[in-house]
């Protein structure tokens, strides 16, 4: 009975569809209107989609051309409303990107502008203890010129410096953090690490630095009986006052860590009464000297020839005096006599000069600044002599320990001096530092950071100055100010007291150590949150509030390394070290942003440029060496090794650095010098295409070629992972990168260094070559295929893997590239593995271009094959002299300069044997056996076809019909009948669903009504019938086929072979063998697979090398 059909109109399908399915596609849409493809979008950093008004967003028609993508690319007047409500995060938190503090409650202060949030703060930290403990001496001692080269170098170092910073700093916003945050986002997370840390270890020392000072005043000018190691012996002085500032030191860093922790808010707010008393001390300097032009204080100095002695231990300046027509000798004398009588025995430069009381601050008009200007370095221990000062030299030379003499504690040189001044010049990156507080900090933080640079240069190149025209030369060398009773040496010079610098530099350098305390804790908190070094990560655990607990436990243990050195002048050049690097990177973050011209480097700051930021990172790593070449390489090494560490095991972040757009550049660069040629046979390597198989998770199939991999590349050349997923990409794009995602991990597991490529095609077939052709980029494409062997080729479901491993292997042949094709990879070594004994079996059958010789040296030169012997055997023919062959291949070995034992095989020619004849005759019979399968489900797949074709015309003819379900019952017919053998051999219904497809187009204007078709179920099922019985006739052929002569000879070739390669090689770890070429008959590509299997047949771990046509190996140097 024939089937009826019904046609319905795409009108009447359409107005047929009811309120409900409307609704349900309408919430379908709307799920899927994220990105219009399907893509998940990332989502910005301005914007809260969840806080999005979709109701009045999606209102009117101007913008409908663009509603489906509203929700990630919002409009334009949204962005910007966002964006004019971003704010900065406090100090110390983590980086802006990452809103963790959105559950804070946001405080809006009083925004600070330049006066006061970056020129004070810059003022404060530049100025400091060294300007009031150590100027007067290093003007005194390397002389007004050579200090002026000192200063003057240090102030152009951070000038240069803050002008890159400058430029960094305005462009974008930048966050709390300082030079950490501007090196980090500009040179990338291994340099900012490294120098992030050196940073804070600067800031540390400065600490330790700052508290040094001010034990130094306390014990020196203003308690001096406060110390508690007391002087008991000459000489001793010195190491009494080092144990007084271990002690004191401990104690106050204590004292100040428990401040900090308790109430650091109460050192913010002390700040501007530290700044008060420096400024204040600074305009006493100025006071002073102007008073000195015309009523100079009254500093007198006594001197024993030219000699300085120190008033500590007497009061009048003269070795007797006169009384009532009396002559009395003076505490004086009895320091250089033996007894107070007038004809006592005293030292003999005592003896020969005269005592003479002269001036200290002779005044800025006294013109002493010309004994001033040349610098008088001297030994340790030596003393402190006025060079004009006429005296006569003693016989006796060697007591002096004892005597009141003014000594030099330590051996004084240029180099050195720098390294004790350039502490002064630091803090430049205060503002910075505080730029979450400022109205403007793209305009505040270059105009205030250079101001306060330009005003405290001056200020130091001036007291250089003065202080030369002012006071004593011998003064100014006298440390301690032991000449002058013990005052501090600029005191003297002040007005209207020395009281005023000596209260203030103390209440200073206290402030300076608090504000160290309180800065470097949050800055190593910050680098503790960025998690880029691992084992610093529970250091950026706090209070709640978020103050930086355990950050500061650590600080003050750094701390206190400083304070047991217990030597300001020892200190100063670690903490200098530590800035200058930081500095320096500075200054090459600037030059590499503008060298490489990157989109995103925009500054405000348009008054820098490459050059000066290149002289000022060569000033810094300059002025690193002059201080302490030990000291520099030494901080040079431990930057280094943060920097291996972070890179070797810290998190991997991407911030856009500088040092990634470098390595782009110089990418682009050597490909573009590569791309001139092939590379010469020395410089030949296997550049790997592995092609990896995944399952239906995307998991790789087989891992241990990756593994394999890495142990043939040694991490050395170029590597590609590569592998095809078959479908659309636009259906494919998540499972593309999650294959992806997989794959890498997976490499990193396996240690295998290189790139990862997916490829969605259509077919498998075709995304193979795909990645043949064209994976790589310019001279760094691959010249070696890896892939395994398709152990499943033989299964019926698999059928295509065969035909697809075949066509790899000619494309490869076509493409002059070698293919390596690894058998049993499941039985090859982990990289985890060791083989102690054993041997890599080279067969070398035919001449590939020295692959085979090339792939062992390369794997013996990995961990799990090192131990391994290297044999290579070759086959002799009947006519061939085997001896002479194996002294030849010895010959080449030793040229080759490859330790390797040889051994010739000797191969018969024997007749074919019975085996090998059957075994050829069941290649062929289940070849043809195949191809008889594959006939049949084609002629039904035809059938179907043929059915859409009449069914096609049918339509044309009366334009009623719809051939979707003509097809579709045609299908039903088949499967109800056929069920089983239809399952195996319909695999393709895109031929049926493409037709369909286009006739339901051609059909949309139709007219619905039902037709009479000619096809009925019972001719449909006679046709079948009738196929059927000619294909069992063509299944009888089969059994009376003979195999052919040309397959017999192979498959002898294929025996022999294999029977030679089991006897000498079934023990071996891994035997590399030829791989013979398929026939250029395509229709014999199943048997070329069945060669494949008997050659290799009783192997463990076997290597098909297949070469690339040229030579990869040579003698030659």
């Amino acid at each position: 009975m024939p089937t009826s059909f019904t046609v319905v109109p795409v009108e009447a399908q359409g107005e047929e569809r009811d309120g409900q399915q409307r609704e349900e596609e309408d919430e379908r849409d709307e799920r899927d209107r994220g990105t219009g493809d399907g893509i998940a979008r990332e989502s910005s950093p301005f914007i809260n989609n969840a806080e999005l008004d979709r109701g009045n967003m999606y209102e009117g028609k101007n913008m409908a051309l663009f509603e489906e993508e509203m929700d990630s690319n919002p409009m334009v007047s949204s962005l910007l409303n966002k964006l004019a409500n971003y704010t900065n995060l406090t100090q110390g938190v983590v980086e802006h990107e990452a809103d963790e503090d959105s559950k804070r409650k946001e405080v809006k202060g009083p925004r600070m502008g330049t006066f006061i949030g970056v020129y004070l703060p810059c003022l404060q930290n530049i100025l400091g203890v060294i300007l009031f403990l150590r100027l007067t001496w290093i003007v005194g001692t390397a002389g007004v010129l050579e200090s002026f080269i000192i200063v003057f170098m240090c102030c152009a170092c951070t000038m240069l410096t803050a002008i890159s910073m400058s430029a960094i700093a305005t462009n974008g916003v930048v966050p709390a953090g300082g030079s950490y945050y501007m090196i980090s986002r500009s040179l990338g997370p291994e340099f900012g690490g490294a120098v992030g840390l050196c940073f804070y270890l600067g800031t540390t020392f400065a600490g330790a630095m700052y508290i040094l000072g001010t034990i130094e005043i306390l014990l020196t000018y203003i308690s001096p009986s406060a110390a508690i190691f007391k002087v008991e012996d000459v000489g001793e002085e010195t190491e009494a006052m080092l144990n007084n500032m271990r002690v004191y030191g401990t104690c106050i860093i204590i004292l100040m860590a428990i401040v900090v922790f308790v109430g650091v808010k109460y050192v913010n707010k002390l700040a501007l009464v530290f700044l008060a008393c420096v400024i204040l001390s600074i305009f006493a300097i100025y006071a002073g000297v102007i008073k000195t032009a015309f009523d100079p204080p009254d500093f007198p100095i006594c001197l024993l020839g030219n000699r300085t002695l120190s008033k500590r231990s007497f009061d009048v300046c003269a070795k007797f005096t006169e009384s009532n027509n009396e002559t009395k000798t003076t505490h004086l004398w009895r320091l250089f006599c033996d007894s107070s009588l007038l004809n006592a025995t005293c030292d003999d430069y005592f003896s020969l000069n005269n005592v003479t009381e002269i001036q200290g601050i002779p005044g800025i008009m006294s013109g002493v600044l010309t004994d001033n200007l040349w610098s008088a370095y001297s030994e340790k221990g030596s003393i402190v002599e006025k060079k004009d000062q006429p005296s006569v030299a003693g016989s006796e030379e060697s007591k002096m320990g004892g005597l009141p003499y003014v000594f030099t504690d330590i051996m004084t040189y240029f180099t050195m001096l720098v390294g004790i001044y350039f502490p002064s010049v630091t803090g430049i990156m205060a503002g910075s530092n505080r730029s979450g507080d400022l109205k403007d900090a793209q305009k505040s933080i270059p105009t205030g950071t250079i101001l306060a640079i330009s005003t405290t240069s001056f200020i130091y190149l001036s007291c250089i100055v003065l202080f030369g025209a002012c006071i004593e030369g011998v003064i100014l060398r006298d440390k301690f100010g032991e000449a002058v009773n013990g005052n501090l040496v600029v005191g003297t010079l002040a007005w209207p007291s020395p009281w005023v610098i000596v209260i203030g530099s103390f209440f200073s350098t206290c402030g300076a150590g608090l504000q160290s305390l309180t800065g470097a804790p949050r800055l190593l908190q910050a680098i503790a949150r960025d998690g880029i070094v691992p084992f610093i990560q529970i250091f950026g655990h706090g209070k709640a509030n978020g103050e930086p607990t355990w950050a500061l436990l650590l600080t003050a243990g750094i701390c206190e390394i400083g304070i047991l050195i217990a030597s300001l002048d020892s200190v100063a050049p670690i903490l200098s070290m530590f800035f200058l690097m930081c500095y320096m990177f500075v200054n090459l973050a600037c030059a590499v942003q503008t060298l490489l011209r990157t989109p995103n480097w925009r500054p405000r700051f348009k008054y820098y440029h490459w050059t000066l930021s290149f002289l000022g990172m060569s000033l810094c790593l300059a002025l690193m060496f002059i201080c302490s070449w030990y000291y520099a390489l030494i901080a040079m090494l431990i930057a280094g090794c943060i920097y291996k560490y972070i890179e070797y095991r810290g998190a991997e972040k991407e911030w856009g650095d500088g040092i990634r757009g470098l390595s782009l550049n110089a990418a682009r660069y050597a490909l573009l010098r590569v791309e001139d040629g092939p590379p010469h046979t020395k410089n030949w390597r296997p550049q790997l295409l592995v092609l990896l198989n995944l399952d239906n998770e995307q998991l790789v199939k087989h891992p241990r070629l990756l593994s394999f991999t890495s142990q043939l590349k040694a991490g050395k050349g170029l590597t590609i992972v590569g592998s095809v997923l078959q479908g659309i990409y636009l259906d494919k794009c998540t499972e593309t990168q999650k294959a992806e995602e997989n794959v890498k991990a997976l490499m990193g597991v396996e240690k295998t260094k290189g790139f990862c490529q997916i490829v969605v095609s259509p077919n498998f077939r075709d995304g193979i070559s795909y990645l043949i052709q064209s994976a790589g980029l310019g001279g760094m494409k691959h010249n070696t295929v890896l892939m395994a062997w398709p152990q499943s080729w033989k299964q019926t479901e698999n059928r295509f893997s065969w035909k697809n491993f075949v066509d790899t292997v000619r494309e490869t042949t076509a493409a002059q590239q070698a293919l390596l094709v690894a058998k049993n990879i499941d039985l090859f070594p982990t990289n985890q593995e060791r083989f102690t004994e054993g041997n890599i079996d080279v067969w070398w059958i035919v001449h590939d271009g020295g692959m085979l010789m090339l792939l062992p040296f390369l794997l013996r030169q990995h961990k799990v094959w090192r131990k391994c012997k290297m044999r290579i055997f070759t086959v002799a023919q009947m006519d061939d002299n085997s001896i002479q062959m194996k002294k030849d291949l010895q010959m080449f070995l030793y040229h080759l300069r490859l330790n390797a034992q040889v051994e010739v095989v000797e191969m018969f020619e024997n007749d074919i044997s019975a085996f090998t004849y059957e075994k050829t005759l069941m290649m062929e019979q289940r070849s043809q056996m195949l191809k008889q399968m594959q006939l049949s489900k084609n002629e039904r797949e035809r059938e179907i076809q043929s059915i859409t074709d009449e069914s096609r015309g049918s339509v044309r003819r009366q334009s009623y019909s719809s051939p979707l379900s003509i097809v579709q019952d045609a299908q039903a017919l088949l499967t109800n009948d056929y069920q089983e053998e239809e399952a195996q051999l319909i695999h393709d219904r895109n031929t049926a669903s493409h037709s369909a497809s286009a006739v339901e187009a051609s059909v949309a204007t139709a007219v619905s009504e039902k037709v009479q078709m000619t096809w009925t179920k019972e001719k449909f099922v006679a046709e079948k019938h009738k196929n059927k019985d000619s294909n069992v006739s063509g299944f009888k052929d089969i059994f009376n086929m003979k195999p052919n002569q040309s397959n017999v000879r192979r498959m002898h070739t294929a025996v022999k072979l294999n029977g030679v390669v089991l006897n000498k090689s079934q023990h071996a770890q891994l035997v590399l063998l030829n791989m013979p070429g398929p026939p250029k008959n395509r229709k014999g590509d199943e048997n070329y697979m069945e060669f494949l299997e008997v050659l290799t047949e009783g192997l463990d771990r076997v290597l098909l090398v297949r070469g690339s046509g040229r030579e990869v190996i040579t003698i030659y140097s």
